[in-house]
């Protein structure tokens, strides 16, 4: 998948007219992802993913330790959104991310990462 069919992916399921607010919801979850994972599994889960998005992942401050709520309040706050959207955008964003990424890195992903990240996966579908 190349960028545009990315961000194109992420713009249709956050229902958004213009290609813009869709990356900037990738950059927004994406970031907070990255900083919440060790640089090892950021690494692995960008991997697969076009240059331009990956970089969300690789170049954060990894391996900051924070709960659901605060990555949501990061999300938001990044993002110009409400705890419930930002929810609903990292959701969104994580099910794209596993369309493109091999499903035991998102499961690495999702084992490193605490219980209450569990909403975070939603909407993911990993084929056994």
């Amino acid at each position: 998948m190349n960028y545009k069919e990315f961000v194109g992916q992420v713009q249709h399921r956050l229902e958004y007219a213009q290609f813009g607010p869709a990356v900037r919801a990738s950059r927004a979850v994406l970031t907070t992802l990255g900083e919440r994972l060790q640089e090892g599994e950021a690494t692995d889960l960008a991997s697969p993913l076009p240059m331009e998005i990956d970089r969300y992942l690789t170049e954060a401050n990894h391996g900051q330790r924070f709960d659901y709520q605060e990555f949501l309040d990061r999300i938001a706050e990044r993002g110009g959104l409400d705890r419930a959207d930002a929810n609903y955008h990292a959701q969104q964003l994580l099910a794209v991310v596993a369309e493109v990424v091999p499903p035991g890195n998102i499961e690495k992903v999702r084992g490193q990462l605490p219980e209450d990240f569990e909403p975070l996966f939603e909407h993911v579908e990993i084929d056994e």
